[in-house]
């Protein structure tokens, strides 16, 4: 994702979104007037925006993306603990203020860039082998999970149909049986 502040093309790229006096938010872009969660979608999207004060033609970005953290965190999907705010309010005023923005900014890049690593290391793993549709059909319902804990949804509510697990799961031991006597005929040779 690409910063939500700042000039150059991100910037001249960016939805410019309008906000009234009325609280009221506008979507330069759709010509429609849009809410809070719409922004929060935006950004998960990637989508560069721009809130500016209608009046004074003020960048108040800042401010609106902190009122959706704090609209996210009211609904007890809270991400932030106690001690995090703690110490993050603590350094207001401190001489290591002005480090902090790019610290966070720096850790959160480095957190995405993992979770993507970690994506692609865990679908390469099993490239090529029985076990590469076992680690795809995981790492989906790993991120279904992911997105419905984060969402605020039951991530398991409803079972497969019996006959399409049945037959997926005779289709995996097959398949896991061929790859273990595989490996036995390996193991076997180096020992011989």
């Amino acid at each position: 994702m690409r910063k939500q502040h700042g000039g150059g093309q991100d910037a001249d790229r960016a939805v410019v979104i309008k906000k009234y006096a009325n609280r009221r938010l506008y979507n330069t872009e759709s010509s429609s007037y849009i809410t809070l969660e719409h922004l929060a979608q935006m950004t998960r999207d990637g989508r560069e925006f721009r809130v500016v004060d209608a009046k004074t033609d003020e960048d108040i970005t800042h401010n609106v993306l902190t009122q959706i953290i704090m609209e996210e965190e009211s609904r007890g999907q809270t991400m932030l603990p106690v001690s995090f705010l703690r110490q993050l309010i603590a350094l207001y005023g401190d001489s290591m203020q002005s480090m902090v923005p790019a610290y966070l900014e720096a850790s959160m890049d480095s957190f995405r860039r993992n979770q993507e690593q970690f994506r692609t290391a865990v679908e390469g793993a099993f490239a090529g082998s029985p076990f590469a549709e076992i680690a795809k059909r995981n790492m989906q319902m790993f991120e279904a999970a992911a997105s419905a804990f984060k969402a605020g949804k039951p991530p398991f509510t409803a079972a497969p149909p019996a006959a399409a697990t049945a037959a997926g799961k005779d289709g995996e031991i097959a398949a896991l049986k061929a790859e273990l006597a595989s490996l036995r005929e390996k193991v076997e040779k180096l020992d011989g």
